[in-house]
């Protein structure tokens, strides 16, 4: 599967499970806030549905399509947070949970948005 995903064109590509059944349509992709690498998907599920989180790696595009490695329904049960705003940490908590996703480290003190980029200065 590709894991370098780029978000732009992303959005709008159905997601299918691992079993290829389709999930849905995304809508929105969410950056690492301390790496920028896209990190989570929001997928529309059904006509009328909700969104629902899923994780970037380990999913991948597979011939045009969003492809995870995961349930429909494990999909569909993901918590409801919402979409069009930033994820807290707590939220990413509960999706690392809900996928059985290894725990995030806590970010080293020296990494934040204050911290001027590589090369600059």
């Amino acid at each position: 599967m590709q894991t370098d995903i780029d978000p732009r064109g992303l959005i709008g590509r159905k997601a299918f499970d691992r079993d290829g059944h389709r999930i849905g349509t995304v809508d929105e992709v969410y950056l690492d806030d301390a790496t920028g690498v896209p990190k989570w998907a929001a997928v529309r599920t059904g006509l009328f549905g909700r969104d629902a989180f899923v994780p970037l790696e380990p999913s991948g595009l597979v011939d045009g399509h969003l492809r995870v490695p995961y349930g429909k329904s494990l999909v569909k049960d993901a918590p409801d947070l919402g979409v069009g705003r930033h994820l807290s940490p707590e939220q990413e908590l509960r999706l690392h949970r809900h996928y059985d996703l290894p725990l995030p480290s806590a970010p080293s003190p020296d990494v934040g948005s204050d911290t001027p980029a590589e090369g600059s200065g």
